[in-house]
């Protein structure tokens, strides 16, 4: 695929798109889709996969070309084979020939940086090695921890309501404080960071003062920990012998934060809303069939956080998928219809419980280096909001819902539900199960339990007439919070350390 095979024509016809509702709407020179037009992207991959096969040739932005790998094989291929492909855009043919212009809409995804993600060889040896040996340090059972009481404290926010967004109140704050808190700048958590990464990542006007303000934060934060180093990953990025720069310290803390938080945000609000609406999905959890965890790997499965990434490019000329791939070209590395790809998934209604080969946090020498990290979040932040609100219910039609969707993801606008109001919980005791709240029944599967009578219902036991003849008083019952606490059974035991208390 080269730039001259999709040049448009001299005529003024070519340059005149078809209206909206129009058969030939999104599509441009060649007759080829442009992605950034489709309505239904998960529809329009289908017809590439039809078309052309696993590897299929679209166009971007400005009529940009490139290639979306569909196939689930096909996009492991490109992502482990970095003699053949690589993730540096300086040589992408079309930025070289001018057709991607400075302020070409995709340019803060595509453009070159120094850092892991975009480097090859030794240099990328250096960068991925500092970033891998600061996640190495992270205490993942006091993390957990963590992420159990930042749900605590947020959902506290909301509790007494009975009602809720969340996506905007939990799924959008949940993965911020616990990133800031790794990172080490847990004092700079509060609603105005929130506000600006969410409005950088959505790029719009005022994207980028908010993209500033996050990364004065980082600014800042390099400044203390080359000052003061303490235990946490900024400080390990610092001192970790590859020795790098500020300036490579501030850009992988702005990508490890920015990469976490959106993939994050988007992957807690896929499992909510499939726990919510899906009654499959929440019989198989009531019943012990599923845990969170293999639930949220159902979610990688069927709505990966990033439907693709950008963009890797071909360093020679190679076949993939059956298309000549020329050298210089740019391919898009897309979990979302891979993960659906019909060689791998042939019945899409079928468990993918236990694999965990999706393509969700990527592969090879670039695959996601804290896939952990939001898998932890995900995990202890579902399972410990469905505890504290067990019969949280969504507040409207599913058809109702919203979402924004671009050619990197897809995401839920909103998500109202309604619940029963709960006290605040004290965030500094460690959780318990002495008071299991009774609407626990109300979403489990099953016939309900019986009710118990009204109060005033009970009527008091007559006393007898005459006192009973004298006899030794049995031993009065003490209440259990007096007795010795009973020790826990081994079950217990192991969901007390699963959970991190």
């Amino acid at each position: 695929m080269t730039p001259e095979s999709h040049t448009p024509t001299d005529t003024d016809a070519s340059r005149l798109g078809p209206p909206p509702g129009c058969p030939a709407h999104g599509l441009g020179p060649g007759g080829l889709h442009r992605l950034h037009e489709s309505e239904d992207l998960g529809a329009l991959y289908e017809q590439l996969r039809k078309d052309h096969g696993p590897v299929a040739p679209v166009l971007l932005h400005d009529d940009v070309p490139i290639w979306v790998v569909l196939g689930h094989a096909e996009n492991l291929h490109m992502v482990r084979s970095p003699s053949q492909f690589c993730r540096d855009s300086r040589i992408w043919t079309p930025l070289k020939d001018g057709l991607v212009k400075p302020d070409h809409p995709l340019m803060p995804h595509i453009a070159w940086q120094p850092i892991a993600s975009h480097a090859e060889g030794d240099e990328h040896k250096r960068l991925r090695g500092a970033v891998m040996g600061a996640i190495s340090t992270i205490d993942f059972r006091s993390l957990r921890r963590y992420i159990n009481r930042s749900t605590q404290a947020i959902v506290n926010r909301f509790c007494e309501k009975g009602e809720a967004d969340l996506v905007g109140q939990f799924a959008e704050h949940l993965p911020m404080a616990v990133m800031c808190e790794i990172l080490g700048m847990a004092d700079e958590y509060n609603d105005r960071l929130v506000e600006a990464a969410r409005d950088a990542l959505k790029g719009t006007e005022t994207a980028i003062a908010s993209h500033s303000y996050v990364m004065d934060a980082l600014s800042r934060l390099t400044a203390r920990r080359r000052a003061q180093p303490e235990e946490d990953f900024a400080s390990y990025l610092i001192t970790h012998p590859a020795r790098l720069t500020d300036d490579e310290v501030r850009e992988h803390l702005r990508l490890v934060l920015f990469a976490a938080y959106e993939a994050t945000t988007n992957l807690l609000s896929n499992v909510l809303l499939t726990v919510l609406i899906d009654p499959r999905f929440r019989a198989q959890l009531n019943g012990g069939q599923m845990t969170v965890p293999e639930a949220v790997e159902q979610s990688l499965w069927n709505e990966p956080p990033f439907s693709t990434v950008f963009a890797y490019f071909a360093k020679q000329e190679t076949e993939l998928g059956g298309q000549r791939i020329r050298r210089g070209d740019g391919l898009l590395f897309a979990p979302a219809p891979a993960n659906v790809d019909p060689r791998v998934r042939p019945d899409l209604s079928a468990s993918m419980q236990g694999n965990r080969s999706h393509l969700a946090f990527g592969g090879g020498p670039h695959e996601c280096p804290g896939q952990d990290v939001g898998r932890s979040i995900a995990d202890v932040g579902v399972d410990a909001l469905l505890m504290r609100l067990p019969d949280v219910e969504l507040d409207c039609d599913e058809e109702e819902l919203r979402w924004t969707a671009s050619i990197a993801s897809r995401h839920l606008v909103e998500m109202p539900v309604q619940f029963s109001p709960k006290p605040p919980q004290d965030v500094t005791e460690p959780p318990n199960h002495k008071q299991v709240p009774a609407q626990r029944s109300d979403w489990q599967i099953g016939s309900p339990q019986p009710q118990a009578a009204p109060a005033a219902a009970v009527q008091p036991r007559p006393a007898p007439a005459q006192p009973l003849p004298a006899a030794p008083a049995p031993p009065q019952v003490q209440p259990t919070a007096q007795e010795p606490a009973r020790r826990k059974g081994a079950w217990q035991r192991f969901l007390s350390w699963w959970r991190g208390y």
